[in-house]
């Protein structure tokens, strides 16, 4: 019963509506109405720019870590590595859940990346760490912060299936299933990526001004 108690609370720390109380308060907007219409921290970046869409993901972020070290709070499961891990993935599947279907914010979300990174940075840091360099990368390359965050959810089932084999047959299949559910979850970005009309983020500005002065200059 402690068990499904803590999951419980998991849900709800992760439907706390951060992209949608952060555009309320200080824009007087409902930040699902606008962009994307997804009330996460890459629509924020699209339509409240760098610094909020920032603060955003960082709260989703630590929203996942919260939620999944509630573990914590059961001295057994301190022990228990096994077992301990097992809880931990379902916390932190009832805290993405809870983002991407918000009890404060009439069950619409985000797509639950930034949870879900930080769910995955409380069960295995390092994972954690790879992922986020795969993440930055592509969005370096690229700024479709959609595609950074596919291939990182992939890479992420790529470093526990192969690099670092983890034995929990369970983990594994979160592994998969992460790799799977965002996908899904990200079906209109891919459409639009397929597209071209997928919108990048506010960010390497300088450096895409450089490139079109010598672009420019190679013109003339």
């Amino acid at each position: 019963m402690k068990e499904v108690l803590l999951i419980v609370i998991a849900y709800l720390i992760g439907s706390v509506p951060t992209a949608v109380w952060v555009s309320k308060a200080f824009f007087g907007i409902d930040i699902r109405e606008y962009g994307s219409g997804n009330a996460g921290a890459t629509n924020t970046f699209r339509v409240l720019g760098p610094k909020w869409g920032t603060f955003v993901m960082a709260i989703d972020v630590i929203k996942g870590v919260l939620a999944t070290s509630l573990y914590l709070l059961l001295p057994y499961y301190l022990t228990n590595e096994w077992d301990r891990t097992n809880l931990m993935i379902g916390l932190g599947l009832a805290a993405v859940l809870g983002h991407i279907y918000p009890i404060w914010a009439d069950f619409r979300g985000g797509k639950g990346v930034a949870t879900l990174f930080g769910m995955i940075l409380a069960i295995q840091p390092l994972v954690a760490v790879c992922c986020v360099g795969v993440f930055l990368l592509v969005l370096y390359l690229t700024r479709f912060v959609s595609l950074s965050s596919i291939l990182a959810s992939v890479a992420f089932a790529v470093f526990i299936l192969f690099i670092f084999k983890a034995e929990e047959p369970l983990y594994r299949a979160f592994a998969i299933a992460v790799a799977l559910l965002v996908i899904l979850t990200h079906q209109k970005n891919i459409s639009r990526l397929i597209r071209g009309s997928e919108s990048k983020v506010p960010i390497l500005k300088y450096r895409d001004r450089r490139k079109t002065r010598r672009r420019e200059e190679k013109a003339d």
